[in-house]
């Protein structure tokens, strides 16, 4: 790793879609009826309407960032010193800040742990922290489970942990899971411990300290320093990853800054607008732009809408995404550069809560302080990142005290916990065992969801003693029973991920509702994907033009099953689009598509959306999971050699993905290199014996042998490992029928519809055989059951009809 003057190209990182699941058939043809009742739910037929291109979304190039674009691409990093020279306040600000501090050189004025022969001991390791002249050493155990002395090279992070980095072969920096905490001791710090102690792990596993998944370059070292470029190289598997600064400094956010030196040499009394100074404006108006507009008024309003670009430069590193690019221009928006996740599990809970660590940004786009204009930077001071005011004051700038701020409000006694703001409208969560991060989607409480869906509340974070009825029924004596019928769009999205098909009205209602956030918006319609179908292409199509980007990503992944002439008037347009992300997503979804099916004026611009996808691809070359997605873009390509060399690529890097070992021995079927295809899955499964995708392919490749009996053996496997899993309860079912033990089969399915009752299939196949068995009563009842979600299939419509008819005969 080495700091650089001078900028080099960009490599590529973790990119969007996850790896795509193989074909898959079965030997079995007692499911057909359902076939032909759901077909219209599956394929999508080709309609001649013409789709006008996508409107430029207002986001993707705030104003400031296209007056100064041309500058800053021409720019080159200058470095905080430099900045100092004009910027003395904010650069003593930034001095001793979280991002000044993000990552040292590893040195007595910046270590903060105890290694005066401190110990450690998990799972059977004692690792041992001490020093070797000014040198900061731990004796724990290397990739070959050996006890071994490494230096450590780097500090990462300050407060209220802080890790170590470690240099290995190829350029490698590896990150300690032993870390400091840097906490006073009284609030249990100045200790060390392990940021995964439930986990027991040794060094077989990808996991381990040494492996992958613990590589800096891969997956942190992008936001704690500046101008970072990974420089991994896939060939050799080394790295040259490069930086400006050490540090997360001035540049992170504004850019390079040579354009705007060059000007400030020149530049005289009176100065010009802010995006004519050779960089964007990332101002927020914080302490001039917010108003009560009456004596009595509740809430302040902004007088006109903040620049985004302050808001979007703190996106790129305060957001749960995947890279799309190192090329980030400073200001634009998130999608041009990365894809954000969306608000669904595990990230999230149901109702859009922070669940695993999401890291702000996709929590603040779903509250109503965004929605109304506030920024990061009416909260939070940049350079030094201390909050504009302390405790309530905060929030009584913009939420008028004697309203809020009173007992009729919180209901909690003066001077508690329960009067702070911040305690019930941003819950905390431990990450990293010991940092309480707060929920930014700045949410009232819903226990009434907790009863629901199972999400957390506040009320029950504080009162641990307590359940989720107790503080709703406590909220109804405060404040009445109306705020229960405020509609949620957690209960949208609980439905989506839960109810199947029978949630795709809603989903798709919600996706098309211009007064909810965009994110949640983008996440209806991105769990709407896999229902897809001729019914929904109306719907998906209008999103297309949306203004938000994630929004016209999701709406292209929703288009992805068309057949190629939908796939190409619907998405064709989006090659051109302003953002990076939607013309990617774009290109994958018309990668199949030969040239003579593309508009001649559309050829060019789909090769460009390529080589930006497939750069982002390389970018994330030592990502298991980048190889794979490069994989399924070869296949989809037709070109499976390529694809069969990235699965083999993501394998080597860690023998533990089970999707890669899938997909791998699902190139060698098309290749009809099926003994190559049985090896691989057998490969898999000496490394992951109970992974149920893994016994899932082989119990369909066993039935292409015509081993039926075996093949009924790993579907049934499958099923035990994976019971949460419909498909697999489904298929294992149908292969039970199929060797001839109907009431077992029934029996299977039954017990599948409990835990997955708005499931098509399995229902479909309960209507298939209790029809075929005689059953006319039960083929009924399961036949309504599926018109409910499938109301205007004529056939299935004719079934229930002739079904009934039976009944009256009878």
């Amino acid at each position: 790793m080495s700091r650089r003057t001078r900028r080099t190209p960009a490599a590529a990182a973790p990119t969007p879609p996850a790896g795509q699941r193989p074909q898959r058939r079965l030997w079995i043809a007692v499911a057909l009826v359902l076939t032909l009742l759901v077909a219209a739910g599956t394929l999508f037929w080709v309609r001649s309407a013409k789709v006008p291109a996508p409107a430029v979304a207002s986001s993707a190039l705030p104003a400031a960032v296209t007056e100064a674009v041309a500058a800053v691409a021409a720019a080159s990093y200058v470095g905080a010193e430099t900045c100092k020279t004009c910027h003395e306040s904010e650069f003593q600000a930034w001095s001793g800040s979280h991002h000044q501090l993000a990552m040292q050189e590893a040195t007595a004025a910046s270590v903060r742990g105890d290694f005066a022969n401190a110990k450690f001991r998990k799972d059977g390791v004692e690792s041992t922290f001490f020093k070797r002249g000014d040198k900061f050493m731990v004796h724990s155990d290397g990739p070959d489970g050996k006890l071994t002395d490494y230096e450590i090279r780097y500090t990462f992070g300050v407060y209220p942990l802080q890790q170590y980095l470690i240099p290995f072969p190829g350029g490698r920096y590896q990150v300690l899971p032993i870390a400091w905490d840097a906490r006073p001791q009284g609030e249990g710090g100045q200790r060390w411990f392990h940021l995964y102690p439930r986990q027991k792990m040794d060094y077989r596993d990808p996991l381990h300290w040494t492996g992958v998944y613990h590589n800096w370059a891969l997956q942190c070292a992008e936001c704690h320093s500046t101008d970072l470029h990974k420089g991994y190289d896939a060939a050799s598997k080394t790295y040259q990853t490069t930086f400006s600064e050490i540090n997360v400094a001035c540049e992170s956010c504004h850019g390079p800054a040579s354009a705007h030196l060059d000007w400030a040499r020149q530049a005289r009394a009176p100065y010009p607008p802010q995006g004519s100074k050779g960089l964007p404006t990332l101002q927020s108006r914080w302490n001039e732009a917010w108003k009560f507009p009456t004596e009595d008024a509740r809430f302040a309003v902004r007088d006109r809408p903040a620049d985004p670009a302050g808001m979007n430069s703190c996106a790129a590193c305060h957001a749960r995404r995947s890279t799309l690019s190192e090329d980030r221009k400073p200001g634009a928006t998130l999608e041009d550069s990365h894809r954000l996740a969306m608000l669904t599990a595990p990230n999230y809970h149901a109702d859009g809560q922070q669940r695993e660590e999401v890291y702000v940004w996709g929590s603040f786009l779903q509250s109503r302080m965004h929605q109304n204009g506030v920024t990061c930077m009416d909260c939070h001071e940049p350079h030094a990142q201390k909050l504009r005011a302390a405790g309530n004051a905060l929030c009584t700038r913009c939420h008028a005290a004697a309203e809020f701020d009173a007992f009729k409000h919180h209901q909690h006694l003066a001077g508690g916990k329960g009067t702070q703001c911040v305690t019930c409208h941003m819950p905390t969560q431990n990450y990293m065992v010991i940092h309480a991060r707060q929920d930014h989607s700045l949410r009232i409480p819903r226990p009434d969801l907790s009863i629901a869906f199972g999400s957390p509340n506040a009320c029950t974070q504080c009162h641990t003693n307590k359940t989720a009825q107790w503080a709703a029924s406590a909220m109804d004596r405060w404040y009445g029973k109306r705020w229960r019928e405020r509609p949620h769009y957690g209960s949208t999205l609980h439905a989506g991920e839960t109810q199947g098909l029978r949630a795709l009205p809603s989903l798709l209602e919600l996706a098309a509702n211009p007064t909810a956030p965009a994110i949640v918006r983008a996440t209806a319609a991105t769990l709407a994907q896999p229902y897809a179908s001729p019914a929904t292409l109306p719907a998906a199509r209008a999103l297309l033009h949306d203004a938000d980007p994630s929004l016209r990503v999701a709406a292209l992944g929703m288009i992805a099953p068309a057949d190629p002439v939908n796939r190409v008037r619907s998405g064709a347009p989006l090659l051109s689009d302003p953002v990076r992300g939607v013309r990617i997503e774009a290109a994958r979804i018309l990668a199949d598509v030969p040239d003579t099916q593309l508009p001649e004026g559309k050829r060019a611009a789909r090769a460009a959306a390529l080589q930006e996808y497939e750069t982002a691809l390389a970018l994330e070359a030592d990502w298991p999971s980048g190889q794979v997605n490069l994989g399924n873009l070869r296949l989809r390509q037709g070109r499976a050699d390529a694809a069969i060399a990235a699965f083999e690529r993501a394998i080597a890097l860690d023998k533990g993905f089970s999707g890669a070992y899938v997909n791998l021995a699902d190139a060698f079927r098309q290749l009809g290199r099926e003994p190559a295809a049985e090896e691989t899955l057998r490969r898999g499964l000496a490394v992951l014996p109970r992974d149920a995708d893994l016994h899932h392919a082989l119990g369909l490749l066993l039935t292409r042998k015509g081993e039926q009996a075996d093949a009924l053996r790993e579907f049934a496997k499958a099923a035990r490992f994976a019971p949460d899993n419909a498909r697999y309860a489904y298929v294992q079912a149908i292969a039970v029928d199929s060797s001839g033990k109907r009431e077992q089969a029934l029996a299977l399915l039954r017990s599948a519809k409990q835990r997955h009752p708005n499931d098509v299939d399995i229902l479909g196949a309960l209507l298939s055989i209790s029809r075929e068995s005689g059953d006319h009563p039960a083929a009924l009842r399961y036949a309504r059951l599926l018109a409910e979600m499938l109301p205007d299939n004529a056939g299935l419509n004719r079934l229930i009809g002739d079904l009934e008819g039976r009944q009256i005969d009878h």
